[in-house]
């Protein structure tokens, strides 16, 4: 190979290097833009409520035990009665567990970003059935019990927007702030008549919890059978948790979703326990499933993506450009290559500004077509042809398109990307089997010094 040629195609490599530095630039333009962001939509969620997570209701008894422990008498041997008394809680899940709840979204803007808040209406329903004796056998008779109350965990309780009123058996209690319980965390608890003490008894309950949040709302499926339905009018939901969906039904105006849980996929009876003696709860709030309402078409992060993609799409760029160079026999000098190359970096800085105000799809077609349109003006004078810059223009943009497809189809873009790098090589592979590589140099170089 020639010392002209190599020299271009080192200059062309180095370029491609040296315009990693404005790339590497705009990428972090790109987090940092991000990170403003999170920090807006930080400060609105600050302001109304965060995620939510409901948890409950739950059955608490407290209690007092007292019974008498025998004593020997240090001195004297003598044995003695000594009474002793502990006090904790019994605590019961439910036998039913019913949650119906319809989810409306709104957008609250703050400068040019938009957070996501969601008003849940929830009917939560089902029934206790306690056990005999209360679960503690021949040891009832040792137990003294105060008022039970019934525990619901919400984890922002700034995000309720009713009056909480409660129906057990027929009955109107109503509930006071706190889960009164420090292990399920903030939350609402409705003191009970008192219960009979021989179990067996069961309790039928419902209550209407109007909730406010951002971004996911939890739920703990803490029935022995549990039911929740979720219907929202936003399209494009995110199931998350331990639990998916047994049934649901997403379309351009909203979902429908369905779960059913048992303690035999829940094992929750378990983590309650663990929850009680330890103080250690991941079990019993890990063990929930909900809905993230996440908005698909995030431009930054599609504009990170894009960013990726790069070197690749500036490579394949020069290598078209230097196709025209070498079939055509015309003489580019680096300083135009590096011209284009800093053109198609723009791109990437277009495309993150127009993305804030028109959203990515407009955004990315804005951008690419001022690209294009620059790069086919400029190449159809440094290669002395209208036709040959439109061409040029033309093969660019089929560039662009290839690169939004790779963009959109997230779960191709490996596939894809590697068909388009085959394809181009394939394509100059095609073009140049006939060319003599040793007088690339020497033919370009007569144009250049004439």
């Amino acid at each position: 190979m020639n010392r002209i040629l190599a020299f271009k195609l080192g200059a062309i490599a180095l370029l491609i290097v040296l315009l990693l530095i404005p790339l590497s630039m705009i990428d972090g333009l790109v987090a940092e833009r991000q990170y403003l962001r999170a920090g807006v939509l930080q400060d609105i969620a600050r302001s109304s409520s965060y995620r939510q997570r409901i948890t409950g209701p739950i059955l608490v008894l407290p209690y007092t035990k007292v019974w008498q422990e025998w004593k020997t008498h240090a001195k004297t041997g003598e044995r003695y009665q000594e009474q002793r008394q502990a006090s904790g809680r019994l605590y019961f899940l439910p036998e039913r567990f019913v949650l119906n709840g319809e989810v409306a979204t709104e957008l609250r803007a703050r400068g040019i970003y938009e957070a996501l808040l969601y008003r849940s209406d929830n009917r939560i329903s089902g029934a206790f059935k306690l056990p005999a004796r209360l679960g503690l056998g021949d040891e009832l008779g040792l137990y003294r019990f105060d008022r039970p109350f019934l525990a619901v965990g919400i984890s922002d309780i700034r995000g309720i927007s009713n009056d909480l009123q409660l129906r057990l058996n027929g009955q109107r209690l109503s509930f006071a702030p706190g889960s009164g319980d420090e292990r399920f965390g903030p939350g609402v608890h409705a003191p009970l008549p008192a219960l009979d003490s021989q179990g067996g008894q069961l309790l039928e309950f419902a209550f209407d919890l109007k909730l406010q949040g951002t971004e996911q709302l939890d739920i703990t499926p803490v029935g022995r059978d549990s039911r929740v339905e979720l219907r929202s009018d936003w399209p494009h939901p995110s199931f998350v948790g331990e639990y998916l969906p047994s049934t649901r039904e997403v379309t351009a105006e909203g979902f429908q979703a369905q779960w059913q849980t048992s303690f035999f996929a829940t094992n929750l009876e378990q983590g309650l326990q663990h929850c009680v003696r330890k103080g250690e709860c991941q079990a019993l709030f890990g063990r929930s499933f909900g809905v993230s309402f996440v908005d698909p078409v995030d431009q930054y992060l599609k504009t990170d993506r894009a960013i990726k993609y790069a070197l690749l799409f500036v490579a394949l760029t020069f290598a078209v450009f230097f196709l025209f160079e070498v079939l055509k026999r015309l003489a580019v000098h680096p300083v135009q290559y590096a011209l284009v190359g800093l053109s198609l970096a723009l791109f990437y800085l277009l495309l993150l500004s127009l993305s804030e105000h028109l959203g990515f799809a407009l955004a990315y077609g804005l951008s690419a077509l001022a690209c294009v349109a620059l790069n086919a003006f400029y190449v159809s004078h440094v290669l002395r042809s209208r036709l040959r810059g439109g061409g040029f223009g033309g093969l660019l943009a089929a560039l662009y398109a290839l690169l939004y497809g790779l963009l959109s189809s997230e779960d191709y873009a490996l596939l894809m990307g590697s068909l388009l790098v085959f394809g181009v090589l394939g394509g100059v592979m095609v073009l140049t089997r006939n060319l003599d590589w040793y007088g690339v140099g020497k033919s370009a170089a007569a144009p250049s010094a004439s």
